[in-house]
């Protein structure tokens, strides 16, 4: 029986849903399993490419799309689990990489080798990885027709309990329906804080602070101002959008009404200056820390600055692959603020996207970006293994604030 879950839309628009921001669903199993084909079947639309030939997944693919009624997600289609040879173990450890951006699993089990022990050794060792990381999955029998009817698959149920085994068939749409519906149960709820808007009393009155200099995009806002100024809306909040300049005349025509003032994070000094000790002041830095990660250990992690010492390493990590500007705040401005305030020969180094260390033991202190383009759960993971490693670990608003000396004035 063919039970196609419902529609979905392929979601490229600049107007969509934030990437950051929506349900992330990937798909884990070995070559030839059918991860592809199940993907193209649960989504109705031909997102990845299905081949007879083993490892044509080369690399993690992802989409971003509206699956209803889950609303945005990000589908991940990953390397084969079994992958062979020098080049294949660097593919399965992209696959497990995949793990830390996970909100949901779909582990795809072929049925025709379900009762292999060598394959559920496999699968064993990955369900481990989902319930030590606290990633909710289901497995996919795929390939379900072409093994009799009677067929029973005990040692699979087995290892994957409590997670469901759910007989499937990408080629025939058996069972994809049901599998779909399981998606929806274990998709998980919205329980984390709002940016801003918990801060907040409908009517407030909010002053964003947006410098338009050299590093500003042409013709649009950065993503953390859009956010928060997406949210001040959701909230019924007023919002009044400004520059530096104009900052002194616009407190000083709204005095006793602003509730709060969120500025760019590089402007902190002079934003500081103007806005009076009676009003909230924060950054939009800082506000992604406290939504995506955990404030307190990125504060603490400040601190750590006093303890810097000659030949320290530091990485200072950025979660996307923006555009480097003439004088970029991650590898120009923050290594030259550092080494102006601690008086210390500092050795930098850089990741970017998901080029992020395995092994951060080397490290006198890590410096994130705010952290706009990674979801919560790779925001905390990273924070994790900084932690684990014994490494103090920063965001770029926290540390500059401390820096500018007024850490204690924007902290929220």
């Amino acid at each position: 029986m063919n039970d196609k879950p419902g529609n979905t839309v392929i979601d490229s628009s600049l107007s969509s849903t934030p990437v950051a921001e929506r349900i992330r669903i990937s798909f884990f199993g070995r070559r030839n399993a059918g991860k592809s084909s199940l993907v193209n079947a649960i989504t109705g639309q031909p997102v990845a490419i299905v081949s007879e030939v083993k490892g044509t997944t080369t690399d993690p693919v992802q989409k971003t799309m509206e699956l209803l009624p889950l609303g945005p997600v990000v589908i991940t289609d990953t390397p084969g689990l079994d992958d062979e040879g020098e080049l294949g173990a660097l593919r399965v450890e992209r696959t497990f990489a995949v793990l830390e951006r996970t909100d949901l699993a779909v582990v795809v089990v072929a049925a025709t080798e379900a009762d292999s022990a060598e394959v559920l050794e496999q699968y064993a060792k990955l369900a481990a990885q989902l319930r030590e990381r606290k990633i909710p999955f289901v497995v996919a029998l795929n390939q379900h027709d072409l093994v009799p009817a009677d067929a029973e698959f005990a040692a699979l149920a087995k290892l994957a309990a409590p997670a469901a085994v759910l007989p499937v068939s990408a080629a025939t749409g058996e069972g994809v329906g049901a599998l779909f519906a399981a998606l929806i149960k274990l998709a998980p709820e919205e329980t984390r804080a709002r940016l801003v808007g918990d801060m907040l009393r409908p009517g407030d009155l909010v002053v964003l602070v947006t410098p338009i200099d050299t590093a500003a995009p042409k013709g649009r806002l950065i993503l953390p101002q859009q956010q928060v100024l997406r949210d001040l809306l959701d909230s019924h909040a007023v919002a009044l959008v400004t520059q530096v300049p104009e900052l002194r005349g616009v407190m000083e025509r709204f005095a006793g009404q602003v509730s709060l003032v969120v500025t760019d994070s590089q402007a902190f000094a002079q934003v500081a200056a103007i806005v009076p000790a009676s009003v909230r002041l924060t950054s939009f830095s800082i506000l992604f820390a406290r939504y995506k990660g955990d404030l307190r250990a990125l504060m603490e992690g400040a601190a750590a600055v006093e303890r810097l010492r000659d030949g320290d390493r530091v990485l200072i990590a950025e979660g996307c692959t923006h555009h480097r500007q003439e004088d970029d705040i991650g590898t120009v401005k923050i290594p030259r603020w550092l080494r102006e305030r601690t008086g210390k020969e500092l050795v930098f180094e850089h990741t970017r996207g998901i080029d992020y260390r395995k092994d951060l033991s080397g490290y006198a202190l890590v410096v994130h970006c705010g952290g706009c383009m990674l979801n919560r759960r790779e925001m905390m993971w990273r924070i994790a293994q900084a932690q684990k490693a014994g490494v103090p670990i920063v965001n770029y608003g926290v540390l500059i604030a401390y820096l500018k000396g007024i850490l204690d004035r924007v902290k929220i």
